[in-house]
């Protein structure tokens, strides 16, 4: 049986991973130091083929002896929140991420060096197009466009030449990643999470999906929307997210590659807010719309280019938006009522 190691395993994205590795009959080994939300109680917590190891992975020596028996790294650990978390900790999210990266790379150097370890499956993200200007963005242009304004989506970036960088000099086998969007149940209320005033409902998630489910569950009308509504995404559920970045790890044709792992379907704010709004409210309730100024690093498009992960890996994101609301609407009333989020 192989053996993968994830960080970041207590994430949003990490435990969609975690759930699919060990669908896919992978022994597993989860590392988080539960510093976003806290401890966690997760699905798999007692499933043979996991082990949970709660540290740091800016710790090299630890990083380094749970890999030298892995045959896997998916390097998921990361400082990040909602769009308010970019601006309220620019720096932080540099920094920790920066130190986060440099000691996974150490510690998979070694394990490739004088272990098992055979490639490390990197999980970037889509804000590395943040300057694009043309779409869809396919992969290679984020080396052509200017960088990310944002330090988050700069520091994305960086982490991509980490992994190119540990190729040409170690030979250091890679494949790099990009979710765009992830939608799905499981993400909480983060410790560091700042309190977000829009209109009179206060949020401390800041991702564009949960907040609205929460302000129509709250009775906001109208409801408030950052920016004008135009914006576009491309909101992939996370067990597709899963399912693709598993693929992409195991997959021989993706050795030093990278892919969009992302839905092809294109949706705006008001589009979303829409949807959202009749699947609480029903047909019959008309919906108003409110415009809030729009942060810094509100990207106006992301869309991906999904041909490549499709022609390389198989790899199709089939969950609909609106089957994704079915599941993370009644999860949010239910984390409301409990208070998690």
């Amino acid at each position: 049986m192989q053996k993968v190691l994830v960080s970041g395993s207590a994430g949003f994205i990490g435990g969609y991973v975690v759930e699919e590795l060990l669908r896919r009959g992978y022994s597993v080994i989860g590392i988080d130091d539960h510093s976003k939300y806290g401890p966690v109680s997760k699905s798999y917590d007692d499933h043979p083929d996991y082990r949970l190891v709660v540290g740091d992975v800016r710790d090299a020596g630890l990083i380094t002896d749970l890999l030298m028996d892995c045959d896997h790294f998916v390097a998921g650990a990361a400082l990040i929140g909602g769009i308010s978390y970019f601006h309220a900790y620019a720096y932080d999210l540099l920094a920790a991420n920066e130190r986060i990266m440099a000691s996974s790379c150490d510690a998979a150097l070694a394990a490739h060096r004088d272990g098992r370890l055979q490639k490390v499956t990197y999980i970037s993200s889509s804000m590395v197009f943040e300057s694009a200007e043309e779409w869809p963005s396919v992969e290679g242009s984020e080396r052509k466009i200017p960088p990310p304004r944002s330090s988050y989506g700069f520091q994305k970036l960086a982490v991509e030449y980490f992994a190119r960088a540990a190729w040409d000099q170690y030979r250091l086998p890679y494949t790099i990643v990009r979710p765009f969007n992830c939608v799905g149940i499981g993400e909480a209320r983060a410790l560091g999470d700042v309190e977000v005033s829009s209109g009179n409902v206060k949020l401390a998630m800041s991702h564009v999906v949960p907040d609205l489910v929460q302000k129509v569950l709250k009775g906001q009308d109208p409801l408030h929307v950052l920016g004008d509504g135009t914006q576009v995404r491309h909101y992939t559920y996370g067990g597709d997210l899963a399912r693709g970045i598993v693929t992409a790890m195991e997959h021989p044709a993706a050795h030093n590659e990278d892919f969009n792992l992302s839905t092809d379907q294109a949706t705006s704010v008001t589009e979303l807010g829409e949807v959202i709004w009749r699947k609480v409210k029903g047909p019959g309730v008309p919906l108003r719309l409110v415009s809030d100024p729009a942060y810094e690093h509100d990207v106006q498009r992301r869309v991906p280019s999904t041909a490549k992960a499709e022609k390389v890996l198989g790899f199709r994101a089939t969950t609909t938006l609106e089957e994704m609301l079915d599941e993370v609407i009644p999860w949010i009333e239910k984390a409301l009522a409990e208070g998690t989020i």
